[in-house]
């Protein structure tokens, strides 16, 4: 596939062209970047290391973590690096691989989202039957069919830009590679591509958007019917999984809906998915969750025995 194209690398325009700034967010990002860090460590190891990992919810939550943290890892590394360094260069092969991870792990995130959605609309508005929907097989075959729609869904955004060809301007308007700024390099129409992008990602994003803000229209429906104390918890829990969809989502369809011409903001928008969002997580369902504040701090007395 490489052969048919006149370009070996690709160099990144990043987000500013003033230096002093880039260094400024260089640190800037460090910072986001090991929070991300620690944040997601402790969710992962706070659930794997208590009884919460039992519970889907809390199953399907350290999932998340492990995504928001591959994810993360697969651009802010390099973005770091390129913001203190002078070349912004990626050789042809990396950046494929980048956009097939980038869109392979965000697809696995988005159907955990979807996973996460389900599991409380049948632990509200089934609760007798919960255990029995949403058994311990049911919650691993979820997460498997995560991982092979988030494959095929990149793995089909990788071979139609594989396709395409790259025949001189090698400068992507961005700080990673994309479908939507490699598809401006592209030296041939690419209306038919366009679209086609769109349907992959973008009207994807739009669609499950859709389904989660119903999904959860109707559990606060039903929790109408709950007592206060049941009501209260419920609306905790659901809070914090609406936070996290429009924090991800939001950035997404305005990024991915839109086609490859438009003049937007898509490379200062894609940070609120890149860093932003998986650096409140943590946060947002730790903050507001008891169970998990309890978890924490059991392990932490834990270590601190120990030691």
């Amino acid at each position: 596939m490489e052969s048919q194209n006149n370009v070996t690398e690709f160099v990144f325009m990043g987000l500013w062209e003033d230096k002093q700034i880039e260094l400024l967010f260089c640190f800037l990002f460090l910072l986001c970047y090991l929070a991300v860090l620690m944040g997601n460590f402790i969710i992962l190891l706070t659930v794997t290391c208590s009884h919460l990992i039992e519970q889907p919810m809390y199953y399907f939550l350290c999932h998340l973590s492990l995504m928001d943290l591959s994810f993360t890892s697969t651009v802010v590394p390099r973005l770091i690096r390129d913001l203190a360094a002078d070349g912004k260069n990626i050789s042809y092969s990396a950046c494929m691989t980048q956009l097939f991870s980038v869109h392979l792990l965000a697809g696995v995130e988005i159907l955990i989202l979807v996973s996460m959605a389900l599991d409380r609309y049948i632990a509200i508005v089934k609760p007798l039957h919960y255990m029995v929907i949403m058994n311990q097989q049911k919650c691993k075959t979820l997460i498997a069919v995560a991982w092979c729609v988030g494959f095929w869904h990149s793995i089909a955004i990788l071979l139609m830009i594989l396709s395409l060809p790259f025949c001189g301007p090698n400068e992507i308007n961005h700080y990673m590679c994309d479908v939507k700024p490699l598809l401006k390099l592209v030296c041939k129409d690419i209306h038919i591509v366009n679209i086609l992008a769109i349907i992959n990602s973008g009207m994807v994003v739009v669609v499950v958007f859709l389904v989660l803000f119903v999904s959860y229209i109707l559990i606060l429906y039903k929790l109408r019917t709950h007592s206060s104390a049941g009501r209260r918890k419920a609306l905790s829990t659901c809070s914090s999984h609406i936070m996290v969809v429009v924090l991800f989502f939001v950035p997404c369809i305005y990024t991915y809906a839109l086609p490859a011409g438009s003049e937007n903001k898509d490379k200062e928008i894609s940070v609120f998915y890149i860093v932003i969002s998986p650096m409140l997580n943590p946060l947002i369902y730790t903050l507001r969750n008891v169970e998990m504040k309890i978890a924490i701090q059991k392990l932490w007395s834990r270590c601190h025995i120990q030691n």
